[in-house]
Parts: C-alpha cells; structure tokens; sequence
C-alpha cells in the first residue's frame, strides 16, 4: 500500500518504542517522514536508515521538549529541513507521542516531578499543534497517543494518568476546532506494549502472567499493533473518524 504518498509527517519521540514503530509504518506507506528525538540522536537516525533501507523517506530532527522553547525549536528545525526539500513549511500529519513516566507512586511525587512530567506530556503537545495550525495542511491529521490507564484505575503511575487524561480532552477539543478545516484528531490508547524500555520488567516472571490475566487477546502488544492504528487514522481510510478514543490494548481489563 501506498495511502500516503506526498505526505509529510512528524512523529514525536519517534526513536524508539511506539514511536519508531509508527515512524516506520508512515515512512512504509510513503509518507515522507520526520523523526523527533529528545536525546537519543544515533537511535534516530537509525530509524531513518531503517526508512530509507526499505525505500521511504525521512530525516531525524532533534528538541528536548520539556519548555515551549523546545517546541519553538523544534518547529524551527522543521522549517528549516521542509524548505530545503519541498520548499515550504507545509506538512500533514502530526503524531503526538513523545512522553515520558516518573517512577514515584503518588505518595511519593514532588512538584518538580509533577512539573516535568506534565511540560513533555501536555504542555509540548499543547503548543507544538498551536503552531503548527499554519503549517499543517486542510484535511491533514493529528494522533495523539494517549494510554489505556485512562480508563482503568492504577493508583501507582498517577500523575502519568493525569497527564493522559489531558491529552484525551484536548483530542475532542482540537477534533471540534479543527473540524472545518477537514483535519480530523484522534487519541490512540495502549495498554502494555513490548518496547525495548520496558523489556526488563516486561521479561519477568510477574509480567508473563499479566497478559492471561488482564488481557482478552491474551497477549501483549507490539508496537506495530499501536502503529496500524495510526497508520489508518493518518490516511484517507481515516477521514470521517475524529473526536475518537481508540483504545488499543488487546482488551485489557474488560
């Protein structure tokens, strides 16, 4: 398949994890695609050699997005490569996935914790689609990758749900913005996906069991499960699908 031939995406945090496996399904299906990275560089750009190996397109871009300057940064650096390449700063698809976690339970977090977590997971997202309502073209798409914990309830990651939660609402507020302009936003929701961040605890004898447990497929995810999500929401089979919370979690605590 080729849905998105001539498009330009941009997925934060898209060096590992869920990210690159998005990053790596848009580029699958023609997208031209930038890779964000906050620190990670070589493992950018070793996502955009995976791309260009397989034959698609992309460059790796880099802004720690913890403040609105990151994000000014990073959409200059945008700027910069897009009028190099096609000679505008136009693109069509943002992908919302840079995140991070604190390993605190609720009794434990600080301010400076909570401040953190909250300036990458909702402020830079906030502010990174504020400016890009210019650049981004009519009819394009924005996927915000939300989490599954938004629904259940999990006391120990609670500022991390909080922050979710957010993104979830800002989805059905830019869905209803951007509306008119045919650009359709859409919140994708994991539950336990294998990435290499999380392959120790995932490797455990105690998270073995959690998929027969909790999960109606019985198994964890890939991130190639979160990836064909957003690859459908992000092309024209997504069209008339916005406002939507698409839980992506094998069906996980039913």
């Amino acid at each position: 398949m080729n849905r998105l031939h001539g498009k330009v995406a941009l997925v934060t945090g898209g060096s590992r994890g869920i990210g690159r496996g998005i990053a790596l399904r848009l580029a699958s299906e023609g997208a031209l695609v930038a890779v964000h990275y906050g620190s990670s560089q070589d493992a950018a750009e070793d996502v955009v050699k995976s791309i260009k190996a397989n034959g698609g397109d992309g460059f790796s871009i880099g802004a720690n997005l913890n403040s609105v300057a990151g994000v000014n940064q990073l959409i200059q650096l945008l700027d910069e490569e897009l009028k190099y390449r096609a000679g505008n700063t136009e693109f069509d698809i943002l992908i919302n996935n840079a995140g991070m976690g604190i390993p605190e339970s609720y009794e434990e977090t600080t301010e400076t914790a909570f401040d953190a977590i909250f300036a990458v997971n909702v402020k830079a997202p906030f502010f990174l689609v504020q400016k890009s309502l210019s650049r981004i073209r009519n009819e394009g798409r924005i996927v915000n990758i939300s989490s599954g914990v938004t629904r259940v309830a999990y006391p120990p990651i609670m500022a991390y749900n909080l922050t979710k939660g957010a993104m979830n609402t800002f989805t059905l507020h830019l869905a209803k913005l951007l509306g008119p302009r045919g650009i359709t936003v859409n919140a994708v929701l994991p539950g336990m996906v294998r990435t290499d961040m999380n392959a120790d605890f995932l490797d455990s004898p105690e998270a073995q069991k959690l998929p027969a447990d909790i999960v109606a497929l019985g198994r964890m995810g890939e991130p190639s499960d979160i990836a064909d999500v957003v690859a459908f929401l992000a092309s024209k089979d997504g069209r008339f699908v916005t406002a939507q919370l698409l839980d992506v979690t094998g069906g996980s605590h039913l």
